[in-house]
């Protein structure tokens, strides 16, 4: 078994463009585009245990700043259960990582998230049925 730990730099420098752009849609008050790059971040980094977590901890920040229960529940047993899961790699691929939709379920990767993906986990990319 493969264990996943560091996140290739090529693919890092998108999914901390993706944090830096959700920081600025928040700071900015605009929490759909701020929750937007929140989820690409998780497309991204969901393979990597450091940067799933990161992802879902800014998620529960989210949940208890736009006072939404459903979303501050749903993203505690993310915190707990998805590094686990990405360090031996068995991550549902293209999950958005909200509350919104359940955590075990794959999502069609599309545009330029599935072009980054083939490139940096090509081996992810080809489970996925459309």
């Amino acid at each position: 078994m493969k264990l996943y730990w560091t996140m290739p730099s090529g693919l890092k420098a998108y999914y901390l463009n993706e944090l830096a752009l959700y920081e600025k849609e928040l700071a900015e008050g605009g929490l759909a585009g701020a929750w937007h790059h929140l989820e690409r971040a998780h497309v991204l980094g969901q393979a990597w245990p450091m940067e799933h977590n990161r992802v879902h901890w800014l998620m529960l920040k989210f949940g208890i700043r736009i006072k939404n229960g459903k979303e501050i529940l749903g993203q505690l047993p993310r915190l707990i259960l998805g590094g686990v899961k990405s360090f031996v790699g068995r991550i549902p691929l293209g999950n958005t990582g909200g509350a919104n939709v359940p955590g075990l379920q794959p999502m069609a990767v599309t545009g330029d998230l599935e072009v980054l993906l083939k490139i940096y986990r090509p081996e992810l990319t080809q489970t996925v049925a459309r």
